[in-house]
């Protein structure tokens, strides 16, 4: 019998068939900070999404998008931004963490104390997601559009193993990007500039 050692020894993300649709926001949260070790989704269809914890070049690589994330977002003043741990109940009923996010001023005040302490009940105008070398493209590329299709209004797919970027706006193709220099978040992000190449 094999002895399973490590994550590499599954086939990533996990997905339980623990319908876990009926848990409330609380036991939702309860449930991630029960597991601090897992990094836990939740689809539309209920199925808990059980995720490896990030590698320390993951890690660098999302300091660097929040670091300049960070700095337009304090200059601009027109959104607000969200790490990777932070929870988004989709309008489908998803469960989802970006790895980076923003959401317009006005539709952050909207919300109530208790709905911007929980898992924000929307989706993100942007989304940044950074492919690890677990994560297999194309159940990010589902993730991608399942974030359009409740809203997103762009998004950035960064593959830094295959050196490429794709971007994602409503009711538009697909953009590749073959190991481009630098990404521009206009008109939803207006003047945010991220060096891309750094995260390559």
């Amino acid at each position: 019998m094999t002895q399973l050692v490590g994550w590499e020894a599954f086939d990533l993300p996990l997905k339980l068939n623990v319908q876990a649709a009926h848990l409330s926001d609380e036991e939702f949260l309860q449930l991630c900070q029960e597991n601090p070790e897992l990094r836990i989704e939740m689809n539309a269809r209920g199925e808990l999404v059980i995720m490896p914890p990030t590698g320390m070049k993951t890690g660098v690589r999302n300091g660097i998008i929040n670091f300049h994330f960070v700095g337009w977002a304090k200059k601009d003043g027109s959104g607000v931004v969200f790490d990777s741990s932070t929870m988004f109940t989709l309008p489908n009923g998803a469960k989802r963490s970006p790895d980076a996010s923003w959401v317009k001023r006005e539709r952050w005040d909207a919300l109530t104390e208790k709905q911007q302490e929980g898992t924000g009940p929307l989706c993100p105008d942007f989304i940044a997601e950074l492919r690890s070398p677990s994560d297999r493209l194309s159940v990010l590329q589902e993730k991608m559009q399942e974030y359009l299709d409740n809203g997103a209004q762009l998004g950035w797919l960064i593959d830094p193993i295959d050196k490429r970027v794709y971007i994602y706006r409503p009711d538009q193709p697909v953009n590749v990007l073959e190991d481009p220099i630098s990404l521009q978040g206009d008109p939803v992000l207006p003047g945010f500039l991220l060096p891309v190449r750094e995260l390559f």
